[in-house]
């Protein structure tokens, strides 16, 4: 005799693996590039503006490298998943990065 099924036992609904999201082509933005674009939202001269984003990225490196978990709005909560050290004292951080339910909407705002 069969056995019913019942809601328990069936499987959830599950979200869609990253392979199943469509994502846009990737574009590479160099510090050149993303200098330029803190001076075009911040109307700041670029020497102005070049040594504290170099200050800004110095800190989350370091960070980064300790191992510390980061909360930047609204770039999103980031922390090491795993690292693997290098020859010469370089490594490969695998980070996750959970970005806010409205980064989309604080985007669109942020450009207009």
């Amino acid at each position: 005799m069969a056995r019913k099924t019942t809601a328990k036992e069936t499987p959830k609904d599950t979200k869609p693996a990253a392979a199943d999201i469509d994502l846009p082509e990737t574009t590479v933005i160099k510090k050149p590039d993303l200098l330029d674009q803190v001076v075009a939202r911040t109307n700041l001269k670029k020497r102005d503006v070049k040594p504290a984003v170099e200050a800004a990225l110095a800190v989350i490196e370091e960070a980064l490298r300790d191992g510390a978990e980061m909360n930047l709005p609204p770039l999103g909560k980031l922390r090491v998943v795993k690292a693997k050290p290098l020859q010469n004292g370089a490594q490969i951080l695998t980070l996750k990065l959970r970005t806010p339910k409205n980064a989309a909407a604080a985007v669109d705002d942020a450009d207009n």
